[in-house]
């Protein structure tokens, strides 16, 4: 009799056991992440800060080649970006010094250094369509850091909104003023980036250029080698249904 109900009891609890579902792990991809890290952009040695160009403005870029990797900030599968690092430039060791460099690229770029991840849909001949873009970010506390941050600011975690990106949309990033986020003297071969901008791509952007409007459609003409975006994002890969399922549709 105990052998009997020893037996049942194994029954039972196997039973119950296999009413536990499997935890089903998500995916969590770094887009644009390759084996030099972000970090925060310098003025090369020995440059002078009038000829130190660490600074985006007015403008929306995509990073195309890092460590010789073509593209890495294209979503391989389709998910949700849910956080963004960005590498910010200090600007300079002085405090009155970096005070007088914010006063002077906040009058001349509309305002204080700003940055917001867009979601990009590539077509042929480097153009490409806004599919989505994130609130915009006030980075000058930050200034100095790499940041990470989730896609919304205290106090508002409440509002959190992840971006939708599709399996081969690009992010990039878009700096409605000016931020400094380039590291530049770097390989030619290895690290280059490209701008919302068609023409005069020798200068900074003269107006503004950068992409803000879901549905908007720009070409990307103005290629800068030997330079990278300080920049990545996290993505949150969907979660395909299992096979088979209870309900699952019958073929």
């Amino acid at each position: 009799m105990m052998n009997r109900f020893s037996l049942l009891a194994a029954v039972f609890t196997a039973a119950a056991l296999a009413l536990v579902p499997a935890a089903a792990s998500a995916e969590i991809v770094e887009l644009g992440k390759t084996p030099t890290a972000v970090s925060a952009p310098v003025c090369p040695k020995g440059v002078a800060p009038s000829q130190c160009f660490i600074i985006l403005t007015r403008t929306t870029a995509i990073q195309t080649v890092s460590d010789g990797i073509k593209y890495p900030i294209t979503a391989k599968k389709s998910g949700w970006i849910v956080s963004f690092t960005v590498g910010l430039s200090k600007l300079s060791s002085s405090t009155t010094t970096e005070r007088n460099f914010l006063h002077t690229l906040n009058a001349a770029y509309g305002g204080t250094p700003q940055l917001a991840l867009t979601v990009l849909k590539p077509a042929k001949n480097n153009t490409y369509t806004v599919a989505a873009q994130s609130q915009t970010f006030h980075v000058t506390p930050f200034l100095g850091q790499v940041l990470q941050e989730p896609m919304s600011l205290p106090p508002s975690f409440s509002q959190f909104t992840a971006l939708p990106i599709k399996a081969g949309d690009v992010i990039a990033l878009t700096v409605p003023t000016w931020a400094p986020v380039l590291s530049y003297n770097l390989s030619t071969s290895k690290f280059s980036y490209r701008q919302s901008r068609r023409a005069n791509c020798k200068n900074a952007a003269a107006n503004q250029t950068a992409q803000g409007t879901v549905g908007e459609t720009q070409q990307y003409k103005c290629n800068y080698t030997g330079t990278r975006v300080e920049y990545t994002a996290t993505e949150v890969v969907n979660t395909p249904f299992p096979k088979n399922y209870v309900h699952a549709p019958r073929h």
